[in-house]
């Protein structure tokens, strides 16, 4: 009886997160390893389906920078990186186009519908491209132009599309390519094309899954997670060193999408089981939030 009243509890708690953020938008970017975890896929899919069921409108856009890097091996071709970045030339972007706009893109709205929800790909294939955008221009610390290939950057999201999508309840998954006006289709980098995604729709929250449960006073400590974050003090903590390495580009693209609008971005542990919905639906969440102010948060 206990347990059973604690499930209710526990339903209390996210029945008014329920009601907070029903009918809003909420973009999640996917990629990374959790892309080949199978168990955690599932459940983050199942969370997805959740979160459309009572209300909300959850938009996916994924990467696959590892399965990409897996087909490109065994065409054995030799992958180039530039200042973290894969330069994509045409035998590249036919892999690229392949893993990412084709076999990702499809296996992800196969599942969905597979565990009861109902979604829509929108990839080059299937006609309903919603990314637009050009050639990015790249620059080494010296200020000299670099060659990336079919790297591109996105300059137009086609909104109308995937709202119309997410007002027939289904769930848009979008992958992380774009094409210019004469055709030519890029390679995006998936958080950026996400923030764009997020920007674009208005989004009330912008959710990187990452491979750590967030941002944290000691690098290695899982247990010093800050829960929550105003972009000042995500400022600070970057220039006292307590974010360092692979977590100041992430902590600045989520400064840079609050500063486009959306009202919250969160970094979360995609590995955690149901890490999407405590994150969304508990008091206390389980990742790092990111809120312009203390005092937008409290309007939220």
């Amino acid at each position: 009886m206990n347990d059973a009243i604690s499930k209710a509890d526990t339903l209390i708690e996210a029945m008014g997160w329920i009601r907070r953020f029903r009918g809003k938008t909420t973009v999640i970017k996917l990629g990374g390893s959790l892309l080949d975890d199978h168990q955690a896929l599932q459940h983050l899919l199942v969370d997805v389906i959740f979160m459309e069921t009572v209300g909300m409108k959850p938009v996916i856009v994924h990467g696959g920078g590892a399965r990409i890097s897996r087909a490109m091996a065994d065409a054995n071709i030799q992958p180039v990186w530039v200042q973290g970045r894969r330069v994509t030339d045409e035998a590249t972007l036919r892999i690229v186009e392949q893993v990412l706009a084709g076999e990702i893109t499809q296996y992800l709205t196969d599942e969905i519908e597979r565990l009861g929800g109902r979604a829509v790909n929108l990839n080059f294939a299937a006609g309903t491209n919603v990314l637009y955008g050009r050639q990015l221009r790249w620059r080494d610390n010296a200020g000299d132009d670099i060659d990336l290939g079919f790297v591109g950057e996105v300059t137009r999201v086609d909104r109308h599309v995937i709202e119309s999508i997410l007002y027939a309840n289904q769930v848009p998954v979008i992958p992380s390519m774009c094409i210019d006006e004469a055709g030519q289709k890029y390679n995006v980098n998936a958080d950026t094309a996400a923030m764009a995604v997020a920007e674009a729709l208005g989004a009330e929250k912008l959710v990187f899954l990452s491979d750590v449960n967030g941002v944290r006073r000691v690098k290695d400590d899982p247990s010093t997670i800050i829960h929550s974050l105003t972009a000042e003090e995500a400022r600070q903590l970057i220039a006292d060193g307590v974010i360092d390495a692979g977590m100041i580009p992430k902590v600045e693209a989520c400064l840079a999408t609050l500063d486009r609008g959306v009202r919250k971005v969160h970094i979360i542990d995609g590995r955690l089981r149901h890490s999407l919905l405590l994150e969304i639906y508990t008091t206390s969440g389980v990742g790092t939030e990111i809120v312009q102010s203390r005092e937008s948060h409290a309007c939220v």
